[in-house]
């Protein structure tokens, strides 16, 4: 299993539901008003100063092949949506309790 986790503006979020509904992935835990600064965009702190904020989707997948799928759709919206803010981190997951 792989839990992946994706972190986006939150001016992206139809965007993100129309891609999970297009690999057929109707379950996830999703985070809003995520702040946060990183090395590769400005920060979302949603303040006057840093204004705006992330939201998150925790995706647990059990097939390899439906996790690559994912990941190659996240690489296609990234570069449509370019520098709005699109991050997605993999890992392995041992067990669900």
């Amino acid at each position: 299993m792989y839990m992946v986790m994706i972190v986006y503006n939150q001016a992206i979020d139809e965007e993100i539901m129309e891609l999970l509904a297009g690999v057929k992935i109707d379950r996830y835990t999703k985070w809003q008003r995520v702040l946060g600064k990183g090395e590769a965009s400005n920060p979302r702190l949603d303040s006057p100063i840093w204004p705006g904020a992330n939201m998150a989707l925790g995706i647990v997948l059990e097939d390899r092949g439906k996790v690559q799928e994912l990941v190659e759709e996240i690489k296609k919206l990234d570069a449509r949506v370019g520098d709005k803010g699109l991050f997605a981190f993999m890992w392995p997951v041992e067990g669900i309790i």
